[in-house]
């Protein structure tokens, strides 16, 4: 496999107040927190690795304008600790927000950020994931849309559930990487992207070249001349091939 999934990117206006929300909700430790980027993960974290997926927050100038395409769910044990979540994120700046979802038995929220993510009700699938059940992409086509992210991020298939396409990392460790079926149209570039890398022993140029035999393009989000490449997936979803690691 040529690249890896490594870490989740979320464009904020704080970096370092954003990043100190999700290391409280997630029981995370603030990493790095320096003016152009900071980085929450769990507690002696061994990066790049199956069992967690860092959130690292980069500053943008541009406020948020549209529900994201890419969001968290979070995993509780049982009703009492759901309930317990909520009420403890609440306290600490989550808000609820109202995105259609209708009588579910999971809660919407949104970071200080507007940022939407969900808890979810216990579920056995999520037993074993950690704080992060899963990252949910929005899809026309999940399971087109998964099969480039098999590729793309080395994970596989675990599950093809009502229309709802689920991957996890080949050593079934971490949360679920997970394409649901949303028919809204991508207006303005993602706040919340998806950043693969070449392993060590491979090479970057030829990781980006065959992520675009499998789908990708190119994509200018105004990046610059950088050591990484932007690409976007078959749904326009931009995403960074960084350097092998």
């Amino acid at each position: 496999m040529a690249t890896r999934l490594v870490h989740m990117v979320i464009d904020a206006a704080d970096t370092s107040a954003l990043a100190a929300f999700w290391a409280a909700t997630l029981g995370w430790d603030v990493a790095l927190d320096e003016p152009d980027e900071a980085v929450v993960c769990p507690a002696g974290f061994d990066y790049p690795g199956p069992e967690a997926v860092p959130l690292f927050f980069v500053p943008v100038p541009e406020p948020k304008a549209v529900k994201n395409r890419i969001h968290l769910d979070l995993a509780t044990q049982s009703t009492a600790h759901q309930a317990d979540l909520v009420s403890r994120l609440q306290e600490i700046g989550a808000v609820r927000v109202d995105i259609g979802q209708g009588d579910v038995p999971w809660v919407v929220l949104a970071d200080p950020e507007g940022n939407e993510f969900c808890v979810l009700d216990p579920r056995p699938t999520y037993r074993d994931t950690g704080p992060v059940a899963a990252i949910v992409v929005d899809s026309a086509v999940p399971a087109g849309l998964a099969d480039f992210w098999t590729a793309a991020s080395g994970w596989l298939l675990q599950d093809d559930r009502n229309e709802v396409v689920s991957l996890r990392s080949p050593s079934h460790a971490g949360p679920y990487l997970e394409f649901l079926p949303n028919t809204d149209v991508k207006r303005a570039k993602n706040r919340v992207h998806l950043d693969v890398a070449a392993h060590k022993t491979e090479d970057h140029a030829a990781a980006v070249e065959s992520l675009l035999r499998s789908g990708a393009v190119r994509a200018d989000v105004g990046q610059g001349a950088v050591s990484w490449a932007v690409l976007a997936d078959p749904e326009g979803n931009e995403f960074c091939v960084l350097s092998p690691r």
